[in-house]
């Protein structure tokens, strides 16, 4: 096996120096969008929310959903399948995803390129990025940015310390053709010989992700490790049953092959006010509710909620449709008259943009011409307040149904299921 990792600051001529190698070695890029799509293939879902699962941003239903959780999990499998059968396959990984690996893991090449200010500035203005004081501005949001991904992903308090690498490169002294051959004269060394704490580590990797997966797909939120194949799993939440729960995490762990010993844990934070939330894949669980009745609205969400809906609640249409575009709910329950963009507007710009979320119109205000106009604009039904909460809740059901129509958790079951056999 030869991997080679290389991680890059913006600006710092990442791909230059690709091409350099993969035309100078028998070196082969997999860059993080492959891996990604190898992830999004085997966890049965969309590439677009496996690559945001690579995002800081976190959506405001992944309290109910875990797809972020279940999303990290296949690529950590694709990750560590790939450090199992590299023999004979020199491989170069880059992006977020490559620093997943854990550290523990020793027999590959691990390379941070990095610059100065200046010559990042200069990079990026003639990539035509504005003028020096935005691209500056950018660089360091992006900074901030990397930094703040590998603290809460890799537990790594500074980008590009020198404990992490084994080489790190600046830019702004090397040329491109310098820093290949920098690195290519590495390449005959010791680098690559794998110790016996270091295979390990690589069969610790894919444990963790195989158990990871396997609690993701029943819906499960916890921290998983694995350490000379003893797993432990540690509840970072307030559980109510909290045996019932330790015996359920154990029946699913116990299915996985390599498991020789288990043990369940609690965090530091196990008594905060957050409650454990094991996701029901058969519940709508990406329902958005938009109403300018705040304590309405509010008391709406708990009594769904309560009905193991997962919900998220905003007050005017503009926010409506900035949420629709970045976290994507399957099911809209919307009130038409609104200050500002009303429910309308908002109905007309879902059904452009993002046709399958289905909306269901709840409003006090309405007659039966803007239940006709709403039905002809692609509305999943119209309802009146107030509103029995029981069909408000089946309705909803029949619009999730619709709207994740075949399921997403029978397509992970399957893909789950077959893999295993």
């Amino acid at each position: 096996m030869a991997i080679i990792t290389l991680f890059s600051a913006d600006y710092c001529g990442e791909d230059e120096v690709i091409n350099e190698l993969t035309n100078r070695t028998k070196f082969r890029h997999t860059p993080s969008r492959q891996i990604i799509s190898e992830a999004a293939m085997l966890a049965g879902m969309e590439e677009a929310k496996v690559e945001r699962a690579l995002n800081l941003k976190t959506s405001v239903f992944e309290k109910f959903t875990h797809e972020k959780q279940y999303a990290l999990a296949h690529i950590k499998l694709v990750l560590s399948k790939m450090l199992l059968v590299a023999a004979g396959r020199d491989l170069i990984l880059t992006g977020y995803s490559s620093q997943l690996i854990p550290r523990e893991i020793t027999h590959f090449f691990r390379i941070g390129l990095i610059a100065d200010m200046q010559y990042r500035i200069a990079s990026a203005l003639e990539q035509g990025i504005g003028s020096s004081k935005e691209a500056e501005k950018g660089i360091k949001k992006l900074d901030e940015e990397r930094a703040q991904w590998l603290a809460r992903y890799c537990h790594i308090k500074k980008a590009f310390n020198s404990a992490d690498y084994d080489l790190i490169i600046p830019m702004n002294k090397e040329s491109v053709q310098d820093a290949a051959d920098l690195i290519i004269s590495y390449l005959n060394k010791d680098i690559f010989q794998a110790s016996s704490a270091s295979r390990q580590a690589v069969e610790d990797f894919n444990l963790q992700a195989m158990v990871e997966v396997a609690l993701a797909k029943k819906g499960h939120d916890v921290t998983v490790a694995a350490i000379n194949s003893k797993v432990n799993i540690i509840i970072n939440k307030n559980v109510s049953r909290l045996n019932r729960l330790k015996a359920e995490l154990q029946s699913i762990v116990e299915q996985v092959d390599g498991v020789t010993e288990l043990e369940i844990g609690l965090s530091k934070e196990f008594h905060q006010a957050d409650v454990y939330r094991k996701h029901d894949f058969e519940m709508p669980s990406k329902v958005l509710l938009v109403d300018d009745e705040q304590d309405f609205v509010k008391t709406l969400s708990e009594r769904l909620t309560l009905r193991d809906m997962g919900t998220a609640v905003v007050h005017d249409g503009s926010s409506a449709i900035n949420l629709i575009e970045q976290d994507q709910p399957d099911v809209m329950v919307l009130d038409l008259k609104m200050p500002g963009v009303d429910g309308f507007e908002v109905l007309k710009r879902v059904k452009e943009s993002t046709p399958h979320v289905e909306v269901i119109i709840l409003t006090g205000h309405g007659n039966e011409d803007d239940k006709k106009q709403c039905m002809d604009m692609g509305a999943f039904a119209y309802l009146r307040k107030p509103v029995n909460i029981t069909k408000l809740s089946e309705v909803i059901k029949e619009a999730n149904a619709k709207a994740t129509k075949p399921s997403q958790a029978k397509k992970f079951t399957k893909l789950m299921d077959k893999a295993s056999n």
